[in-house]
């Protein structure tokens, strides 16, 4: 699945185009490495997301294309 739409689906992002834009700043990176929004993530990736002076870890536990707004956080753990 491309980052930009797991973090959507996970919620970790609310909005798609926001991800993106997230993506093309160089503020998320996959396994200590800068990616890009059409990167594949799998189960096992760590994901970091930094908002700002704040930094969010995450490793993914699975992936979905469509998930329930309560079953979201089961798709990831923070780290």
């Amino acid at each position: 699945m491309r980052l930009d739409k797991f973090l959507k689906v996970s919620r970790l992002i609310k909005r798609r185009t926001i991800a993106n834009e997230a993506c093309d700043a160089g503020r998320v990176l996959i396994n200590g490495k800068v990616a890009k929004a059409s990167s594949n993530v799998k189960e096992g990736d760590e994901i970091e997301i930094q908002f700002g002076t704040k930094a969010v870890k995450v490793q993914v536990l699975d992936v979905q294309e469509t998930t329930k707004k309560d079953e979201a956080k089961e798709l990831y753990k923070y780290i």
